[in-house]
């Protein structure tokens, strides 16, 4: 049950972009497609399952007061393996994605949940955070950069040569240049706390209050202070 519960708190209740509110570097800027949110949410899946096993299994051997460096080491070795691995075989994608593939390494969201969650819990229960937060941060990706795509250019990439557009649609370039990146997230945050408050009345509760793992709470922050 506990392995269950941290596999799906990712994909709404501590959902990283829609309820964290983190990674808006990336969120924000690569999300001009779907192709390019997926690309950059199964990446950092991937960087972030295997930090947080790696993290998890030697939080005891590493020293309290270098853990920041040892986290980042660990999380810039598997962001080598991606990096070098899509440029082999996603090329295209590759210089798409560009800078914001080695930036992953200072991504909050994995360096957040290797310092809030891997290096206090389990290898079994870090697993089941990684692969949670992960597809909760390659969902909120994607979903992001199909709104915009859709809206911006009246097409939808799926992967590649998959392309389906929209006949007789006059896109809104508005929507994948920088301004629309903030107006889209702006209205898909809105519309999830219209529905988490919502759901609050019908249950006679008092709306939530904001999750204690926020970036107004970063436990890194406080250690620097």
């Amino acid at each position: 049950m506990k392995f269950y519960t941290e596999l799906i708190k990712g994909l709404w209740k501590e959902n990283p972009i829609f309820r964290l509110v983190l990674g808006m570097c990336p969120t924000l800027a690569v999300t001009t497609s779907l192709e390019n949110g997926l690309g950059m949410g199964l990446a950092s899946t991937f960087v972030l399952v295997c930090s947080n096993i790696v993290i998890s299994s030697v939080r005891n051997l590493i020293p309290a007061k270098v853990r920041i460096p040892c986290f980042i080491v660990i999380i810039a070795t598997f962001v080598t393996i991606v990096d070098l691995v899509m440029a082999g075989f996603a090329p295209a994608l590759h210089k798409n994605l560009g800078l914001f593939i080695p930036l992953i390494v200072v991504n909050c969201v994995i360096l957040g949940r290797a310092e809030a969650f891997a290096s206090k819990n389990s290898v079994f229960l870090s697993i089941a955070d990684g692969i949670g937060m992960g597809l909760g941060f390659t969902l909120g990706l994607a979903g992001l950069g199909a709104v915009r795509e859709i809206l911006g250019a009246g097409s939808l990439t799926v992967w590649g040569n998959l392309k389906f557009v929209i006949p007789g649609y006059e896109p809104m370039i508005l929507m994948i240049l920088a301004p629309g990146g903030f107006i889209a997230l702006g209205i898909i945050l809105g519309l999830m706390n219209h529905i988490q408050a919502v759901g609050a009345r019908r249950k006679g509760t008092a709306l939530p209050t904001p999750v204690h793992l926020d970036c107004r709470h970063c436990t890194i922050c406080k250690f620097g202070a």
